[in-house]
């Protein structure tokens, strides 16, 4: 197992440019697909360049950036879809609606086969991610955290220098600060995050300069 690795490609999908990311291990090429917002056939090229069996579909929050092809590309492959947390299913019911709006086509509701609480666990072949609810984006939002990998994939609550908006339907401020402070920051200063848009960082450097969540900006608020 000392050799076992969890590894991962980012995909830029929909006109949102969101981060999908295809993570597998290593050790027996089992992928699991976190946040297939679209652009099915650019994600399978990658699942088959990598020679993956993709196992699970995983989601952090139903926003239609991240969930809008979870329905099709989990029955393209027999994979169920594990996530998010129950709060989200509002979003999940408007994914047709959304797609239309955003002009991701073929968007449309799903049921997961499992929904997800905080301090639960997911497989990754032989590998466990564990299972953080942090609201406030979304009121069912959740991340991944891999700690032998010091990586955690988090959607949308944390960006390099920025925070996940709170003026969409049952966001909330307070609760995704409430989220960052208390779930992300103990994950530790080198654990490097891939967040739903733009380029990846690390918490550390996210606690030293981030203008919404810096220590600095938070200890000038208590």
């Amino acid at each position: 197992m000392s050799d076992n690795k969890l590894k991962g490609i980012i995909v830029r999908v929909t006109p949102l440019q969101q981060n999908c990311s295809i993570i597998w291990c290593s050790a027996t090429n089992n992928a699991a697909i976190v946040d297939p917002g679209g652009d099915i056939e650019e994600l399978l090229k990658v699942i088959k360049s990598q020679n993956l069996e993709v196992k699970n579909i995983f989601i952090t929050h139903a926003h239609i950036d991240h969930a809008g092809a979870a329905a099709e590309i989990s029955e393209k492959l027999d994979a169920p879809i594990i996530g998010p947390h129950k709060e989200d299913l509002f979003l999940i019911d408007q994914l047709e609606e959304s797609g239309q709006q955003y002009g991701i086509p073929g968007a449309r509701a799903f049921e997961p086969s499992r929904w997800l609480e905080d301090g639960d666990k997911v497989e990754l072949g032989e590998l466990h991610l564990d299972v953080y609810h942090c609201p406030g984006h979304t009121p069912g939002h959740v991340i991944f955290h891999h700690p032998e990998s010091q990586l955690a994939l988090v959607g949308d609550v944390i960006f390099s220098g920025s925070i996940g908006r709170t003026d969409f339907p049952r966001g909330d401020f307070e609760s995704l600060i409430k989220s960052i402070t208390s779930k992300l920051w103990p994950l530790g200063n080198e654990t490097q995050f891939i967040p739903g848009h733009g380029e990846p960082s690390t918490f550390g450097k996210e606690r030293a300069s981030n203008p919404y969540v810096s220590d600095l900006i938070m200890s000038s608020k208590n």
